[in-house]
């Protein structure tokens, strides 16, 4: 395939990106969920019942992933970001790494880690205070959580309408390190095939859809990313 400059692409990031750098995983082997019950730590009943925990717990996140840094393909996408002005990544993490390595357009489906919210107020702030939460409550005086979808949280509508509106029009759409095994991200790589998209996944294993894609590369984030930026003329 080969790429203009006026071309839109899309990176679609899960978790297999972000372990690369080595930041903890939440599902599957090895992930936080088999040592912490999300019960206690990441939703809207456990924050109103001990805010002070959950918030301690997330703040674990933030120390964890600092000590983590952006990979190689991190920069590769950057790269193509200063290329190709229509690129966007869109990510299920939430731990910042695509800022971090000078991504700009990014749209974060599930929050992130260094946004405060005040649910009373309606307002969100970065908190970027290495690690340490700057300030566990607002100016209202009411506990400020972290701006991440929990579980049993509704997704944003308007991210989720800009993240459509965008695959539907990317021409070259990349998926890596994520299975898309839950709605609504089950959904986009089908929906980026069905809008004329040349689809591309990287990911060390099969996955569900990876039938539907135009090629497929078995590798991590990193390499693949260079392997597959090798085959497609930019």
């Amino acid at each position: 395939m080969k790429l203009n400059r006026n071309d839109n692409i899309v990176f679609f990031t899960g978790a297999g990106m972000s372990a690369e750098s080595g930041v903890p995983t939440y599902r599957g082997s090895g992930g936080i969920w088999n040592e912490y019950q999300w019960e206690e730590y990441a939703c809207e009943r456990a924050f109103r019942n001990n805010p002070n925990n959950v918030l301690d717990f997330h703040e674990l996140r933030r120390i964890e992933a600092l000590k983590c840094k952006p990979h190689a393909g991190h920069f590769r996408m950057k790269g193509i970001e200063d290329k190709y002005p229509n690129t966007t990544i869109i990510t299920q993490n939430i731990d910042g790494m695509h800022q971090r390595s000078g991504s700009k357009n990014v749209i974060e489906l599930h929050g992130s880690l260094w946004r405060m919210r005040c649910e009373s107020e309606g307002t969100i702030h970065e908190d970027l205070e290495n690690g340490k939460y700057s300030n566990r409550y607002c100016e209202c005086g009411n506990f400020q959580r972290p701006d991440i979808i929990w579980f049993q949280d509704m997704l944003d509508e308007k991210i989720i309408n800009n993240t459509i509106f965008t695959i539907t029009a990317c021409s070259l759409f990349i998926s890596i390190g994520t299975s898309a095994s839950v709605w609504p991200a089950a959904g986009f790589p089908k929906l980026a095939k069905q809008s004329g998209a040349y689809c591309i996944e990287i990911n060390p294993e099969e996955t569900e859809l990876s039938s539907i894609y135009d090629e497929v590369i078995r590798e991590k984030a990193g390499r693949g990313l260079e392997l597959c930026l090798e085959k497609v003329q930019y």
